[in-house]
């Protein structure tokens, strides 16, 4: 929703039942998803006839790792790093936990280093015709 909303950000206010279409996703989805995405920082709403949704910033100021963190929660690889301060019983003495530190640092560092905008490019210079995020 968001790339497509990137794609057309010149279009003005981009209506679901549009993106719907051009996307292939169901409009009862993209309700859902708009439900998650509706702050301020991330989209522009009008309601009415010329209703509809935009982004609020440019497409180079979105990344993928923070829609993801809005849309899923985080990006945790275990469970126990999920918890502010890991609760775990076995973080005394676990033998792993600094493997899954160490991918989860670097999942968040390579997801905050993709914009919309790379994404946009990056479809345009393949010639793909479709993405999901």
């Amino acid at each position: 929703m968001l790339l497509d909303l990137a794609e057309h950000k010149n279009d003005g206010f981009i209506s679901l039942k549009d993106i719907s279409q051009r996307q292939g996703i169901s409009k009862k989805y993209l309700e859902q998803i708009v439900t998650l995405l509706s702050r301020p920082d991330i989209l522009r709403t009008n309601r009415g006839n010329k209703g509809g949704y935009m982004l609020a910033k440019e497409p180079d100021q979105y990344t993928v790792g923070q829609i993801l963190r809005i849309t899923e929660g985080g990006l945790f690889p275990v469970t126990c790093l999920a918890e502010e301060s890991n609760k775990c019983e076995r973080r005394e003495y676990c033998k792993t936990v600094w493997v899954w530190q160490g991918l989860e640092k670097m999942i968040n560092e390579y997801l905050d280093g993709i914009s919309l905008q790379d994404v946009l490019h990056n479809y345009r210079d393949t010639g793909a015709d479709e993405y999901y995020i």
